[in-house]
């Protein structure tokens, strides 16, 4: 089983599959690696080595004694990245895992071609300056429905990843609901944590500082990350690509998978040449 040890003795884990350019994608709030299903399925592997770990407390990877903040899942990913001796690095992060991927840019920058930034923002919560996130009596109400029950609770924020009609094709909304059932929630105390972390982040001064060629993403009726939030973004890092998905809610690589593995697969071959 493909486990790795980070710098605190845990073990944590990871799926690895192909060969070729490197593609390090990272989950969201209370998901596991599990949701990349449609790209470990969908991705040409003799093109791309797809590597998906399950961040601390989520997923596999539930043996952790450290904190569930975001210097710690980037301190796990820069371990994972050295335990590979991963080099021509394309990062894409989804939701909270895009804003590990900001947070880990400095310490990974060596060793990275590319960042894809999937239905992001810089700050989870509205704040002074930027009001392209959840109000706080949201946020407290996602903290609430977590505490008086998990499942359900997730039950409702997957329900809510959708815009309507999203899922209208009786195929895909199968697949999407078997996908998401392969996802074990964590532990109630994980997800607060991990919850709180993404309320209090702020990470918009982090966007000026990526110099590489970035792609962001994002459905153009996303409630969660808010579509202001990419353009946000797209504003303030240097080196941009911005895709819109239309019609879709947060996780457009789920219900628009082939269409979101064109566009990994052209940006991969966009970031190859330019270095080349």
């Amino acid at each position: 089983m493909p486990w790795f040890e980070n710098r605190l003795g845990e073990q944590l884990w990871y799926e690895d599959a192909g060969c070729g350019i490197p593609l390090l994608f990272l989950h969201g709030w209370c998901m596991s690696s599990a949701v990349w299903q449609g790209q470990f399925g969908g991705l040409d592997n003799d093109s791309f080595r797809l590597i998906a770990p399950d961040l601390r407390g989520h997923g596999h990877s539930r043996c952790v004694s450290g904190q569930i903040e975001f210097e710690r899942f980037a301190d796990d990913l820069s371990d994972l990245a050295k335990f590979l001796d991963l080099a021509g690095v394309i990062l894409i992060g989804w939701s909270m895992g895009a804003q590990i991927a900001i947070q880990a840019y400095q310490d990974l920058a060596d060793r990275l071609t590319g960042l894809v930034l999937v239905s992001a923002t810089p700050s989870f919560t509205a704040k002074e300056g930027y009001p392209f996130g959840l109000t706080s009596n949201e946020a407290s109400g996602m903290r609430l429905k977590v505490q008086r029950n998990i499942d359900r609770a997730m039950h409702g924020f997957h329900a809510r990843m959708f815009a309507d009609g999203e899922l209208e094709s009786f195929q895909l909304a199968e697949l999407v609901t078997g996908l998401l059932a392969s996802v074990i929630p964590p532990e109630t105390d994980v997800a607060l944590a991990a919850l709180d972390a993404l309320v209090e982040a702020d990470m918009r001064s982090l966007l000026a500082e990526i110099r590489i060629p970035t792609l962001v993403m994002n459905g153009d009726r996303d409630p969660i990350c808010l579509p202001q939030a990419s353009d946000y973004m797209a504003d303030h890092i240097e080196l941009v690509r911005h895709t819109v998905f239309p019609g879709c809610g947060h996780a457009p690589f789920m219900t628009r998978s082939e269409q979101f593995n064109c566009e990994i697969t052209s940006y991969a071959g966009s970031v190859c040449d330019r270095i080349a």
